[in-house]
């Protein structure tokens, strides 16, 4: 058994995404007899929840990345050092590291060789010299507009890993919770307002107006945020809506989202959670990064948003359009039609997987 290292630096949403390419990398290699690894997930504190949860996942270590954090953390030696003595001491000889288009693996490649690791596989379109044992060049190896769980597989897959038979490579997760005490046992759907960057956010007002009316077409509403959120939550919510701000930890919030119908949200870590777990989502996207590669992956999904608008491919944290017309265009009427079609089967499921699957067998 191998000790092999994946990291996915950023926040709960993009760890999620690494999850079938964190089960391939456990598989191990055909050629080693099948033999199955020890991976050992580096990731920031924002990921650190998810990463526990991903399957396949045997030990998670969580360090502050200078060049992915938001706010970035200072890089100094002592900063440096605790990543580099801990790689060292856990006895770890291979990386995969794994990356969006706008990042490099570059400056976690060179950490990681000043530890010891023998072989190191990333995405770069810059030189990557002695740091990279395995380099893809984005937009020649591969296309960068795909969905990022299958831009990280085609990572771990350069560097000689292969899911198990039968793996469908869709998003899943262990430790969801059981949650009928907290929620009923009663259908529901689930309304999650909050989102990581004002840019991707609907309307506090136009969320409430949608919770009001499914409840009006005969629909129970939860609505779930973060500690953070609990005067979102409340507003929307409303006074007949279950408000479930600030009391879900993530196992919890994946429970929740399990027995949902349907989940509401925007392009935010919770949607990428209810596919995890299977559940459709009318996701609220806001095109500051394409949704080909960030829309919620593998489940039946309804993309909401003026995918054309001005703001697209910005990567804005704050809308740079007066009246953030990519969303607050979308009526509360659509998103609950949107709702109605996912719960009556007549969305269209994500090809994203079968269309990947039939590509590589021919």
């Amino acid at each position: 058994m191998g000790r092999v290292l994946v990291a996915r630096l950023d926040s709960m949403g993009d760890v999620l995404l690494a999850g079938p390419a964190v089960r391939a990398v456990a598989n191990g290699r055909a050629q080693h007899g099948g033999s199955t690894n020890h991976v050992v997930m580096l990731c920031g504190r924002q990921g650190e929840a998810a990463a526990a949860m991903l399957p396949g996942v045997a030990e998670v270590y969580s360090w502050d990345s200078p060049w992915i954090m938001n706010p970035a953390p200072r890089m100094t030696g002592p900063h440096a050092d605790r990543l580099i003595e801990y790689v060292r001491n856990s006895r770890i000889t291979e990386a995969v590291i794994l990356t969006s288009f706008h990042q490099s693996p570059l400056p976690l490649a060179l950490l990681l060789r000043l530890a010891g690791v023998e072989r190191i596989t990333g995405a770069s379109t810059d030189y990557a010299g002695s740091l990279l044992d395995v380099r893809l060049k984005p937009g020649e190896d591969f296309p960068e507009d795909q969905p990022e769980a299958e831009r990280a597989l085609g990572i771990a897959e350069a560097a000689g890993f292969r899911l198990p038979p039968g793996d469908d490579g869709k998003l899943r997760v262990n430790s969801v919770a059981e949650v009928a005490a907290l929620v009923g046992t009663e259908p529901y759907v689930v309304v999650h307002p909050g989102a990581a960057v004002p840019a991707r956010a609907w309307p506090p007002l136009h969320h409430a107006a949608a919770v009001e009316l499914l409840q009006g077409a005969g629909y129970r509403v939860v609505v779930t945020g973060g500690p953070g959120e609990t005067s979102l939550t409340a507003t929307v919510a409303g006074p007949s809506a279950l408000d479930l701000g600030g009391r879900t930890d993530l196992a919890t919030m994946a429970g929740v989202m399990a027995g949902a119908d349907a989940v509401i949200s925007g392009n935010t870590g919770p949607a990428h959670l209810a596919a995890a777990v299977g559940t459709p989502v009318a996701c609220l996207f806001s095109p500051v990064v394409p949704a080909i590669r960030w829309a919620p992956y593998g489940v039946p999904l309804e993309l909401l948003g003026d995918q054309n608008a001005p703001c697209r491919m910005s990567r804005a944290r704050v809308c740079p359009v007066p009246g953030h017309p990519c969303l607050d265009s979308v009526s509360p009427e659509e998103v609950v039609a949107a709702v109605e079609r996912l719960i009556s089967g007549v969305s269209s499921f994500s090809t994203h997987v079968s269309t990947r699957r039939k590509a590589r067998n021919r």
